[in-house]
């Protein structure tokens, strides 16, 4: 029975179950962030059409017809977001303005795609 008595020992168990939960370990922890990194853009570009709107809103004497109110939704939300201003009629009050912004992203965990799409978000205001 001496030959075998090494088939007893557990030195390198640690390690070996290490190497096994590693990788799963860190894609979750780079999904966490990536989610994270989404998500922040999602807020971004719902408090930018949020603000967009209400500039619409407010400012529809000045004759730019939405102008303002894309320049700051562009100026928010800094990157490759899609702007869309557009009211029923801008010359009467209590008519709707909508602003709508667009943004395509994905989600990557070590260089694979998991998610991709567009996060699109709109807000309507009165115009006053």
């Amino acid at each position: 029975m001496r030959p075998f008595r090494f088939l007893r020992r557990e030195d390198g168990q640690a390690a070996a179950e290490m190497a096994l939960v590693l990788p799963i370990l860190c894609a979750l922890v780079l999904g966490i962030a990536q989610f994270g990194i989404a998500f922040n853009k999602y807020l971004t570009l719902t408090d930018a059409t949020r603000a967009g709107a209400r500039k619409a809103a407010v400012s529809r004497f000045t004759g730019d017809n939405g102008a303002a109110a894309k320049a700051l939704v562009q100026s928010l939300a800094p990157g490759s977001f899609a702007v869309d201003v557009d009211a029923t009629n801008w010359n009467v009050p209590g008519s709707d303005v909508v602003v709508t912004a667009s943004y395509s992203y994905s989600i990557s965990i070590l260089g694979w795609i998991v998610k991709s799409g567009t996060m699109t978000s709109t807000q309507t205001e009165r115009l006053e």
